[in-house]
């Protein structure tokens, strides 16, 4: 497959439904998971022009900065800090509509006012998150979940 990706509009289901196959398209046959992040994130800014797409992979006691897409960001997070070390204690996708009311919100960009968090499970063992940053109020919901869920289940560590 060329490494274009055919951007579509509609509604946010079926620009899901049209990323998806392209997004297995890319990782088929690939199994370095740092390069699949990687494509992972384009396709999504790509696609729907978050401010942020991002992943945070475990090591050792901290989520670590990994491949994104958007403005420079945090590179290190504890357990439990902010919306991405809360979704690694509780390995919970958390969706958050106004990054402002949850507490202990670490603001990496100023612009980010929604988010949701997904984190990656082996073994029922978080290794990392899959961290996305909208400039708009309530941007993500159970459309965003299901799917970004179903994304990320096509990446497996190494």
């Amino acid at each position: 497959m060329a490494e274009d990706l055919q951007i579509i509009s509609g509604s946010k289901k079926e620009q899901y439904q049209a990323l998806l196959p392209q997004i297995k398209a890319l990782l088929e046959g690939e199994t370095d998971v740092i390069a699949n992040m990687a494509n992972i994130c384009a396709a999504l800014k790509q696609q729907f022009a978050w401010l942020w797409v991002g992943f945070y992979i475990v090591k050792k006691e901290q989520l670590v900065l990994g491949p994104f897409q958007g403005p420079v960001a945090c590179t290190r997070i504890k357990k439990g800090r902010g919306v991405c070390g809360s979704s690694w204690e509780k390995a919970l996708t958390l969706i958050v509509s106004d990054v402002e009311k949850f507490p202990g919100h670490i603001a990496c960009s100023s612009l980010s006012k929604s988010e949701i968090v997904i984190p990656l499970l082996n073994q029922n063992q978080v290794w990392a998150v899959l961290d996305v940053d909208s400039e708009a109020l309530n941007e993500f919901d159970e459309i965003d979940q299901k799917y970004l869920e179903e994304i990320i289940q096509l990446l497996q560590p190494e």
